[in-house]
């Protein structure tokens, strides 16, 4: 059944009825230098099939050997976590067969990850914290990429045939496992997003990702299930797989409540299953029947040792730690002197980060927030991105800025020009100069424009001569629309006053 003939309840009715029992399963790329069992260097973009080699292919004779820094990456994050370090732990061969999956398995962990047994609190729009158990963060590779060609929208669906680039194929892993979380309520799509966020700062801010999650270093599998409210025991899940947005997550979690609902109240069940995210319908579909652990047939990995941890070791690698992200936000908070209702809006728009840059690269607190939570976000809205995603950047605001103090534009020029350049057409300063759009500073110009708004407004003169100086502005739009919005309303205010013999 596709999501255009499936019944959806609405998201509060359904929430009426049913409870929301949420897991997620956080896929984190690793930014070591080569790969997690191989040589083969690790980087995003080459050209297809240029970074592999024979370990990555699986071809015959081959012996994989693992990335420490790999296993200390994995580590780091666990301990990010709040989780138990092992003392000792192995791989293990995860069978299945995918074209973008040469050897036939995946190199992975499964009954004794790296990480177990911890939790990570995070924080909701309004100031609640929510604790997320997680279960394990264990170690493992990628996959290569399938790229569908033909047919609708790149999907496998009509497509006519499929490349695949093995360049991705084992880069290192760590997948993040939580616990069933229960009691989110209406919060549920919400607090997926906080969580998949909060992942995404900290291994950010440990250096270990580049967590582009356009790029798909950080992707999540979102599980969703509904209990009624007087049900003891959890529903059937399904696994939105690879959502790799913010929004997405939300929006994936919510479309899932309102499906499983309406299966539900038509008496059916659920299918456990893993379903695809379109991000242009913002739904879901059916993908395969969810395997369970045994359909893998795992088992221990011949070819690798255990990795044998030591308390000495693990106090090292914690002693790399950053700040927590908690008492990071709050240390910028009184740095920046945002109000917490401002700093609270930068938090949930994920514009952090952004701001810390900007800021870095030179701007005051005040201009940083003003674009990015200002125009910078309303055209992301528009767009149906995120602010990040827009092609503005800390030195695309820097420059704008420049040019504002330095009376090159004003601040209604700046914002066409900050659209200009997120069309591509170069810096502020290249597209303030192709296009004209200087302020006026031509006394003599404006000068006659002044004279054609005062000649068209006498009442407003006598206004002005008669002391009441505010009249000015009557004059001053007149005057903008005379120049394209290019004259500098400040100089425009001191030659009307010195025209008409006023002292301002």
């Amino acid at each position: 059944m596709s999501a255009a003939t499936e019944t959806l309840v609405d998201y509060d009715e359904a929430l009426d009825t049913y409870d929301p029992v949420l897991g997620f399963e956080v896929h984190v790329e690793l930014n070591t230098k080569t790969k997690m069992f191989s040589s083969a260097p690790n980087a995003f973009g080459d050209e297809p099939n240029t970074n592999v080699n024979e370990v990555d292919l699986g071809l015959p004779g081959v012996l994989p050997v693992v990335n420490k820094s790999g296993v200390e990456y994995a580590i780091l994050i666990g301990l990010a976590l709040n989780c138990q370090i092992a003392e000792t732990c192995g791989f293990a061969r995860k069978n299945y067969f995918y074209p973008d999956t040469p050897k036939n398995f995946q190199t992975s962990q499964y009954d004794d990850p790296i990480a177990f047994d911890g939790y990570l609190d995070i924080e909701l729009e309004d100031g609640e914290v929510f604790r997320v158990e997680i279960e394990r963060a264990h170690m493992e590779e990628d996959a290569g990429k399938l790229t569908h060609m033909g047919g609708a929208a790149g999907r496998i669906q009509g497509a006519d045939f499929s490349l695949v680039d093995y360049n991705r194929a084992g880069v290192p892993l760590v997948e993040i496992v939580t616990k069933p979380i229960v009691g989110a309520g209406k919060r549920a799509p919400e607090l997926a997003k906080a969580y998949v966020a909060a992942i995404r700062e900290i291994v950010k801010n440990l250096g270990v990702s580049d967590a582009r999650m356009e790029r798909g270093n950080v992707r999540c599998d979102a599980n969703v299930s509904l209990m009624a409210k007087d049900a003891t025991e959890f529903g059937t899940r399904t696994e939105t797989k690879n959502v790799n947005s913010l929004r997405a997550v939300d929006h994936a979690v919510r479309f899932e409540i309102s499906r499983q609902a309406g299966v539900l109240n038509a008496g059916n069940k659920v299918v456990q299953e893993t379903r695809h995210w379109h991000e242009d319908t913002r739904t879901t579909t059916s993908g395969r029947p969810k395997s369970d652990a045994d359909d893998y047939r795992y088992f221990p990995e011949p070819d690798l040792v255990p990795i044998v941890t030591t308390e000495a070791w693990i106090e090292e690698l914690r002693s790399r730690l950053p700040e927590p992200p908690a008492e990071r936000r709050k240390r910028l908070q009184a740095d920046w002197g945002y109000a917490d209702a401002e700093f609270r809006d930068v938090v949930n728009a994920g514009l952090v980060d952004a701001i810390e840059e900007t800021i870095a690269a030179g701007a005051s607190a005040a201009v940083a927030r003003k674009w990015w939570m200002g125009e910078i976000s309303r055209l992301a809205k528009n767009a149906d991105v995120e602010p990040t995603e827009l092609g503005a950047t800390p030195a695309t605001i820097i420059e704008l800025n420049s040019l504002i103090e330095g009376k090159k534009i004003n601040d209604k020029i700046a914002r066409q020009v900050l659209e200009y350049v997120i069309a591509g057409e170069g810096s502020p300063s290249e597209i303030v100069d192709k296009r004209g759009l200087a302020v006026v500073n031509d006394d003599s110009a404006l000068g006659a424009a002044i004279d054609d708004a005062m000649a068209e407004m006498p009442g407003v003169v006598e206004k002005i001569k008669g002391g009441k100086l505010q009249a000015v502005g009557a004059l001053i739009g007149p005057v903008m629309k005379a120049t394209r919005g290019q004259a500098d309303a400040g100089r425009v205010r001191e030659i009307v006053l010195e025209k008409l013999g006023v002292e301002g």
